[in-house]
């Protein structure tokens, strides 16, 4: 028997239609990348995107043809969120940080028809666009006043749109249909693509404006610093149409005073970023100590990308009054997988203990199944102590890359291996312990590299931490700390070890630190060990060198050297 509810097809041209109806006057504000701030709301981004998608249709864009994007979190790069999957075609949001290989690659691999770019990758655009295979048309998202010279064969954003009516009406089409596609961070290997559709993307906004999940709500005044070329940032700018949840864009503006100022001004309730970037907004506060006592309106903060270590969420609370949200996921969960948020019974608990429940990566949200698994595939219990390979099945999940790179990426059953080792406890808490590519293997045992960087974080004088697994002739691997020290402050290696002694297993206490400048991250702000492990390839652990080979001393001061 079938039910007699209507079947209206979960599209993302109805997120916009919402918001532009219940929540009108609602502000879109976006520092551009011309300087300037803009002020928009959510009836004059629809009354754009329809004039958009106008205009794309006239540039020969067609169902189902990919449309890129080479841009930062504006008003014009929201308004292609709409336009673009509005009509049917796909919006290939592609990665700036990208090498300029990897960006090549991923234009031509998605066969971008039409490329949308910021003023700021104008020379990049102009060394890449005779390789830019399937290209036709190039759009500099600006007015006509600030198109940079030697554009002159690119269109002008602001030219299409002062050409169109927005009488343009959505087209209807079954909800499975691919929306947008976002690249890997491609840390091995060329990046693969990820197509998701209009029901995912609508699935997983009502999963954002959840209670269990990211609590966005008309309420709110969100700061959305995570990239909206960073698997559509997080889902943050439909969930936010769905809700009627004020936005704010910084633009290329990342730095912690440009944060602190938008934070500060715009009264925001909740941001959303990886964990270097609010790094860099708690040292510009511990650098400028007379802006504590201006009281920001900022409640939450969603940490993901990488693990948030406890100390940074120690520090976010202490010294903000803010309460993290810890979230895991990746690009092919869309990426929200787990959430971080406490259980009625954890209320209770005293801060140090809530805490270490918070630095966990959360519980699935309804939509997500996960289990770990041991090396033969046989499911392992749900005990928190544990550790096996993280699998993911849900309506969000990737069944596969685009074009088919990578072949078969589930089980028989359907299982998505995410690549991470991690626990699970009886209350579904997950703990990512490391990567699997990452995790260090000593003496038949496991060693987890984000524990002991989350250890050594929690040192005054560490700014930011590495762990990478080191060969040792007689334990197989052993743990390298890379450490980089706050600026001013002086540590040695001996008073890092001492710190983590009594805090790690003895046998887990990395062989030896070494310290550097800085630490390499990929375009999505993750730390880039496969580049460590290239950097101190030939690195000779004390414990396992002869008496004529270099000291640690020698190392450190020649890496400090460059």
């Amino acid at each position: 028997m079938r039910a007699l509810m209507q079947e209206r097809q979960l599209l993302i041209s109805t997120l916009i239609d919402h918001a532009a109806l219940n929540h009108p006057t609602v502000e879109i504000v976006s520092r551009t990348c011309e300087g300037a701030e803009h002020r928009t709301d959510y009836k004059t981004v629809r009354s754009r995107a329809l004039k958009l998608a106008k205009a794309l249709i006239k540039l020969g864009v067609k169902d189902g043809d990919r449309v890129g994007s080479l841009a930062w979190n504006t008003h014009r790069h929201l308004e292609l969120y709409y336009a673009v999957p509005g009509m049917g075609a796909v919006l290939n949001t592609v990665n700036p940080r990208l090498f300029a290989e990897q960006i090549e690659y991923v234009i031509n691999h998605a066969q971008d028809n039409v490329l949308f770019f910021d003023i700021t990758f104008a020379e990049l655009i102009t060394e890449l666009r005779p390789r830019l295979l399937s290209t036709a048309t190039f759009v500099v998202m600006t007015d006509r006043a600030h198109k940079p010279p030697g554009l002159d064969n690119c269109l002008c954003y602001e030219d299409l749109i002062e050409a169109e009516e927005d009488d343009y009406q959505w087209p209807q089409f079954e909800e499975t249909r691919a929306s947008s596609l976002c690249y890997t961070s491609g840390t091995t290997g060329n990046p693969k693509g990820v197509l998701y559709s209009h029901r995912s993307t609508v699935l997983h906004s009502f999963t954002a404006c959840s209670m269990d999940g990211l609590q966005l709500s008309s309420q709110d005044s969100v700061l959305l610093i995570v990239p909206l070329f960073h698997v559509n940032a997080w889902g943050v700018p439909y969930a936010s149409a769905m809700c009627g949840a004020k936005l704010v864009l910084p633009g290329p503006w990342l730095d912690g005073q440009s944060l602190f100022n938008l934070l500060r001004a715009e009264r925001c309730s909740v941001s959303i970023g990886v964990p270097t970037v609010w790094l860099g907004l708690l040292k510009f506060i511990e650098e400028n100590p007379h802006l504590i006592s201006e009281k920001l309106t900022l409640a939450r903060v969603l940490v993901g990308g990488s693990a948030a270590p406890r100390a940074l969420i120690e520090r976010l609370h202490h010294i903000l009054g803010v309460t993290t949200i810890h979230a895991w996921g990746m690009s092919e969960t869309s990426p929200l997988g787990t959430i971080g948020n406490l259980l009625p019974k954890h209320r209770s608990l005293p801060l140090d203990e809530q805490i270490t429940i918070r630095a966990k990566q959360g519980r699935p949200i309804y939509g997500v199944e996960v289990h770990i698994a041991d090396e033969q595939g046989e499911r392992l219990p749900r005990d928190g102590k544990t550790a096996g390979h993280l699998k993911v099945r849900g309506p969000w999940v990737a069944s596969g890359y685009f074009r088919g790179e990578g072949g078969e990426v589930l089980d028989a059953d359907g299982w998505f291996a995410t690549g991470d080792v991690a626990s699970i406890d009886e209350d579904g808490y997950v703990q990512i312990t490391d990567r699997s590519k990452d995790v260090i293997k000593s003496g038949g045992e496991w060693i987890s590299s984000i524990d002991l960087e989350n250890a050594a974080i929690a040192h005054h004088a560490v700014q930011e931490a590495a762990v990478i697994g080191l060969a040792h002739s007689r334990w197989q691997e052993r743990p390298l700390l890379v450490v980089v020290a706050r600026p001013g402050i002086e540590v040695t290696s001996e008073q890092i070890l001492a710190f983590l002694s009594p805090r790690v297993a003895k046998w887990w206490l990395p062989d030896d630190v070494v310290f550097v400048k800085e630490l390499p991250h990929t375009a999505t702000g993750k730390l880039q060990k496969v580049q460590l492990r290239e950097q101190f390839k030939t690195f000779v652990f004390s414990s396992d060198r002869p008496e004529a080979a270099p000291t640690r001393s020698d190392v450190n001061a020649a890496t400090n050297n460059g």
